[in-house]
């Protein structure tokens, strides 16, 4: 299920990044918003753009049927909240495309901690764990602790520099390295180096949360779970998720597929 969930992630993703225009995303936002991935919203969406929220109603139906079939039905609420929340932080980011608006650098890494999806991954996994959860830590983690903030940080920032060039040879919000030399008249690689500065910090930020971590209510796993996210960033080294094509599939089948030597 949760391969289904980030499947349409990517879809919505490159919705908002891509293919619809902004006056589009206005009714497809106020849909997803209103109604929580709720089919009775379609008919309020662009036509272009009904397929996509078919699909992501769908999902969430299905999602729901599982939920009610295992007695878990409370924690839909919070896969709903995070992928609503995520819709709102693309749609914040449209909305400075359109207006060709560049963000400070805090305004601009607050909403990038939604969009770079920790959260919503993190959320949804939890969500469909077998083990029993309580309320208390799907609540904190909607609440955006400090270690869920450092794994946004840290994917959000890794991507940026990874992967910004390329975003930029077409209409595309600005990153982070953007953000830095607009703000502070940097030049690239100075806006690199505090990016891994940031970086290096959230890494600290979040070591500390975990090893000295208050959370009575918080299971270990889940602190792993939001851990492990963030060294998903390290996987490419030359293209982001959405554009490393071979590298990944390599990756995949030197870990899984191809023999050790020994």
């Amino acid at each position: 299920m949760m391969t289904k969930v980030l499947t349409i992630y990517t879809v919505i993703d490159d919705t908002y990044d891509a293919y619809a225009t902004y006056d589009e995303l206005v009714p497809f936002t106020d849909a997803f918003d209103r109604c929580g991935c709720d089919i009775s919203a379609i008919g309020s969406v662009p036509p272009s753009l009904k397929p996509t929220y078919q699909a992501l109603a769908d999902l969430y139906t299905q999602i729901e049927e599982k939920f009610i079939k295992e007695g878990k039905l409370d924690r839909l609420y919070y896969a709903k909240y995070e992928m609503k929340k995520l819709a709102r932080a693309f749609f914040k980011e449209a909305e400075w495309l359109n207006v060709g608006y560049i963000p400070k650098c805090d305004e601009y890494m607050k909403n990038a901690n939604v969009t770079t999806t920790c959260m919503m991954v993190a959320t949804t996994s939890l969500s469909f764990m077998e083990e029993s959860i309580a309320k208390e830590t799907f609540e904190w983690m909607i609440n955006e602790h400090l270690i869920l903030r450092a794994s946004s940080a840290i994917n959000r920032l890794k991507g940026d520099c990874i992967g910004h060039n390329l975003e930029q040879h077409r209409k595309h919000i600005a990153s982070f390295i953007e953000c830095y030399m607009k703000e502070f008249g940097g030049s690239k690689q100075d806006a690199y180096a505090e990016a891994q500065k940031k970086i290096t910090n959230a890494w600290k930020d979040m070591n500390k949360d975990f090893l000295c971590s208050t959370h009575d209510k918080v299971p270990t796993f889940v602190l792993e779970l939001v851990i492990n996210i963030a060294r998903l960033a390290y996987i490419f080294e030359e293209n982001d998720f959405a554009s490393a094509q071979s590298e990944f599939k390599d990756k995949i089948m030197l870990l899984f597929v191809e023999p050790v030597n020994v």
